[in-house]
């Protein structure tokens, strides 16, 4: 089995690795890259593989840094099965369509390219598969004496088949997902191949998280872990004492007596955040009635779909949701969708509560909050997820000021915070944990998604605590398994 990593090597964003077992070749991942102007023109580049060679993708989960260039992917060729869960594969085409509406927005105030049509969006949905956790995918045993040439053209990929065929084999190929714990629907995906047995981790989840369930623990007897290390490097607060900072940070933005904003991650971040805000001013009456508005469409769509995968819940959720609780539906809670709504925010006096997409301030609604309430010293800036280099974000969270906004010099004088409590992926303790806590520790571990600094601290207390040979891998680095 050969591994090679043509995304989110030594950055965080743009995740999509090569498969190769003898014939058969299918990816993990392709997602779109994000952070500057740099990372986003690499989306227009070539893949440096064909993509009608493909037999499968498989997803682990439907953040657009995942997922973002499977649209290119078919467009350029691409004729075989994606593979996803129910939940993975609804978000996804929310997210597709979202990041369409965005470029078509930049190509017409910008020049930006627009890298693929709703066309492309709508053969990505018709090449998905739904997948249950645990339950094997199963491509037939590939030709080992005659591995695949490069760039050679399939008519029809390899199809999923049930465990139950008698006409199995022992050298098929098995894909497992299990319950990763980031956001609804999440995976890593095990791969069970020619006597070997990799993982891939895709993004795993913060301790304690609400909603979703916990990381499943790792099977056993890896010889190759292929691990996120975003945040490799830093220890988050406590999640246990994730309400009673929310709650901290709130009233502290709201005795200032300006405006509170939130840039948030439209999945799972977002749908966290409510859910906590639901506890404290429904439930526990721990902060006030106020305005408080949900200004991201994608987000809004992406509620219907939390609402409907419930049985992805974990147990405090579904408890309550079986109780009648509507976890998303509060007092001073008003949904933005529309443009003109969104406009109508202005005209609501502070207090007030803002959320709204991008996450990293690199595009969305946000933006035009940040333009008109940055320089505002009564305003404050909560920052909620973690800010790739060359994001708005990251730079107003490294102290620069003015700043850049929508073409506009604007000096930061609101309030700036950050917590890590609401991060969606794991801090170094839960990574260290995950990875050693199994029967036995993988035989080598594979780092990605990480800025360096992160990726090589981590990497260090593999090897230093638990004997792990760990790499931090490169573009482009082709490995044996």
């Amino acid at each position: 089995m050969f591994l090679t990593f043509y995304g989110a090597a030594r950055e965080v964003t743009g995740s999509c690795t090569l498969v190769e077992v003898g014939d058969k070749r299918f990816l993990v991942d392709c997602g779109m890259f994000q952070g500057g102007h740099f990372n986003e023109v690499k989306n227009a580049e070539p893949f440096p593989f064909d993509p009608a060679s493909l037999d499968a993708v498989f997803v682990t989960h439907a953040h657009l840094d995942h997922i973002g260039r499977l649209p290119l992917l078919v467009k350029q060729g691409f004729r075989g099965t994606i593979y996803a869960t129910a939940p993975t594969i609804d978000l996804l085409e929310l997210i597709l369509e979202d990041a369409h509406a965005v470029m078509e927005y930049d190509h017409r105030k910008l020049g930006h390219p627009v890298l693929y049509e709703r066309e492309d969006i709508a053969q990505v949905r018709g090449a998905c598969r739904k997948v249950e956790y645990g339950t094997p995918v199963v491509i037939p045993a590939p030709d080992l004496s005659s591995p695949r040439k490069r760039g050679s053209r399939r008519g029809q990929a390899a199809v999923g088949i049930s465990l139950l065929d008698s006409r199995l084999r022992g050298n098929d190929i098995k894909v497992v997902f299990h319950d990763v714990g980031h956001i609804l629907g999440s995976a890593f995906i095990e791969i069970r191949a020619n006597g070997k047995r990799v993982v891939f981790s895709g993004d795993i989840g913060n301790a304690n998280a609400p909603i979703v369930r916990d990381t499943e623990p790792l099977p056993p007897e890896l010889d190759a872990l292929v691990c996120e290390s975003t945040y490799g490097n830093r220890i988050h607060e406590s999640g246990s004492l994730r309400q009673e900072i929310i709650e901290r940070e709130v009233l502290a933005a709201l005795r200032r007596g300006g405006v509170l904003m939130i840039p948030s991650f439209s999945l799972e971040r977002t749908q966290e955040l409510i859910y906590e805000l639901n506890n404290l001013i429904d439930r526990e009456h721990r902060l006030p009635v106020v305005p408080i508005f949900l200004d991201s469409p994608l987000a809004i769509g992406a509620l219907k779909v939390y609402r409907q995968y419930h049985q992805y819940y974990d147990e405090e959720a579904t408890r309550l949701f079986q109780g009648g609780d509507d976890l998303f539906q509060f007092p001073g809670l008003q949904l933005t969708a529309t443009t003109e709504e969104s406009k109508r925010i202005n005209q609501v006096p502070a207090p007030k509560i803002i959320i709204a997409g991008a996450g990293m301030m690199n595009g969305g609604r946000i933006v035009h909050h940040a333009l008109r309430y940055l320089s505002d010293p009564k305003s404050t800036l909560l920052i909620i997820g973690y800010q790739a280099a060359g994001t708005l974000g990251r730079e107003i969270l490294e102290g620069n000021s003015p700043v850049t906004v929508m073409g506009e010099r604007v000096p930061v004088r609101c309030r700036v915070r950050a917590i890590g409590a609401l991060s969606a992926h794991a801090d170094q303790e839960k990574l260290l944990d995950w990875i050693g806590g199994g029967l036995a520790t993988p035989k080598k571990v594979y780092l990605n998604h990480g800025e360096p600094p992160a990726s090589e601290a981590l990497a260090k207390r593999l090897t230093a605590e638990l004997g792990i040979k760990a790499t931090v891998v490169n573009h482009g680095l082709k490995v044996e398994v």
